[in-house]
């Protein structure tokens, strides 16, 4: 049994905005599995499904970014899957804008909602997949993350989105090594 976490913040005002990838990312791989992500538990929107005869809970935590631990925390503590069966997905603006980063264990680097998961689940040893927004050129960090994904990045990180979501799947039916050399860097 697996778990795959995106993260984002609720709402329709973050809906459409860099930092909502995660979301993004889970809801493409409901879309291609046939998942409804449409139960509201641990704090957040879940669905059950399968990947290659894998049992799969997608999850959107409803906490807002910053408190995302605690609902992964919920669901992690409910199914009580091996770390390793724990995947992350998250956008990175210290990654080139459209490019994947997998990694199986880390820091939570520079991104609140990973630092959440990562003090309350108390380990790092889980895979995690990175989605590259690039920071902006003015220096502003914060309206960079939650702006709107504008046109001219629009079908790049949405190429993006599709991959992390393969790169979900790969975990599952060939492992994290081929998953990461499939997938990194790519664009």
């Amino acid at each position: 049994m697996y778990i795959i976490a995106g993260l984002g913040n609720p709402g329709l005002k973050y809906a459409r905005t860099r930092h909502n990838l995660g979301f993004m990312t889970v809801d493409e791989l409901a879309a291609r599995l046939g998942i409804r992500i449409d139960k509201k538990r641990f704090r957040a929107f879940i669905g059950e499904g399968r990947i290659a005869g894998h049992k799969v809970i997608l999850v959107k935590p409803q906490t807002y970014m910053n408190l995302s631990g605690d609902s992964v925390r919920e669901v992690f503590d409910y199914y009580k899957p091996e770390h390793d069966h724990l995947i992350v997905v998250y956008d990175d603006f210290d990654i080139e804008k459209g490019t994947l980063r997998i990694r199986p264990s880390g820091s939570a680097g520079t991104h609140n909602g990973m630092r959440s998961v990562v003090s309350r689940l108390g380990f790092t040893d889980f895979p995690r997949i990175r989605i590259g927004i690039g920071g902006h050129e003015d220096g502003d960090a914060i309206g960079h993350v939650i702006g709107r994904i504008s046109k001219d990045e629009r079908k790049l990180l949405e190429e993006a989105v599709s991959d992390a979501a393969s790169a979900c799947e790969s975990v599952i039916t060939d492992g994290i090594q081929r998953a990461m050399n499939q997938y990194n860097g790519h664009r």
